[in-house]
C-alpha cells in the first residue's frame, strides 16, 4: 500500500511532466525528445515499483484481464472519434491520404498507455485515496477530466474533445481496470482527430526540432 507522502510525490511529478510539455513540446518544439524521454522515465518509475511490490502491475492495470470487455466498451467511442474527424475533413474539403498516419498508428497508443496510466492511475487513483482531501469518485473524475484537458490547451476544440474523451475513458477503467485497451483507444482516437480534424501532421511535428 502506497503512503500518502508518496501519492503527493506521483501527483506532483505527473504535474511536472505536464509543465515540460509547455517548455519542451509547443515552445521548443523538442517533440520526439520529450516524449521518449517521459515514456523511459515512467516505464523506470513502473519497473522501480514492480522490484519492491509484484502486486502493483495488476493493480495499475497493465494486465490482459478484461481487455476485451474495456476494448469493447469503448469501440463506440472509438468509431465516434474516426468516423468523425474522417467526416470533418471530408466536409471541410481537406481530407488527405498520408502514409504518415500508419506510423503514429502504431506508436501512438504507447504515448497513450504512458499517459493513461498517469491520468487514471497517478491523478485519478490517487486523488481519490488520499486521506486528507476525502474526495467522491466522480469528483476525482472531474478533476482529473480537468487537468487532461487543460493540458491541451489553447486549442478549445481539443480541451473539450479531451475532457470528454477522459471522463469515458475513467468510467470504463474504473470498471474493468485495464491500462492497455485504454491506451490503444487513446492512441487511435488522437491520430485520426489530429490528423483529419485538426490537420496536424504528428509524424511531421514528431520530428520538427531536427
Amino acid at each position: 500500500m502506497r503512503s500518502e507522502k508518496q501519492q503527493w510525490i506521483e501527483i506532483i511529478l505527473v504535474v511536472l511532466t505536464g509543465f515540460l510539455k509547455y517548455i519542451l513540446m509547443d515552445w521548443l518544439e523538442m517533440r520526439a525528445f520529450y516524449i521518449a524521454g517521459i515514456c523511459i522515465f515512467w516505464s523506470v518509475y513502473v519497473f522501480h515499483r514492480y522490484s519492491k511490490d509484484h502486486s502493483i502491475l495488476k493493480h495499475w492495470g497493465f494486465r490482459s484481464e478484461n481487455f476485451l470487455r474495456s476494448f469493447f466498451m469503448l469501440l463506440p467511442v472509438i468509431l465516434l472519434g474516426i468516423f468523425g474527424s474522417v467526416l470533418y475533413g471530408v466536409l471541410k474539403g481537406n481530407l488527405t491520404l498520408n502514409w504518415h498516419v500508419l506510423p503514429v498508428l502504431v506508436l501512438y497508443p504507447v504515448w497513450g498507455v504512458i499517459q493513461q496510466f498517469m491520468m487514471v492511475d497517478l491523478i485519478a487513483d490517487n486523488l481519490l485515496n488520499l486521506k486528507t482531501l476525502t474526495l467522491k469518485k466522480y469528483q476525482s473524475l472531474l478533476i482529473t477530466a480537468l487537468i487532461f484537458s487543460l493540458v491541451h490547451q489553447p486549442d478549445i476544440l481539443l480541451m473539450g474533445i479531451t475532457f470528454l474523451m477522459e471522463t469515458v475513458f475513467l468510467m470504463v477503467f474504473n470498471r474493468y481496470r485495464n491500462l492497455w485497451a485504454l491506451g490503444l483507444a487513446h492512441g487511435w482516437i488522437a491520430t485520426f482527430i489530429l490528423f483529419y480534424a485538426l490537420e496536424r501532421d504528428l509524424w511531421i511535428e514528431l520530428f520538427a526540432w531536427f
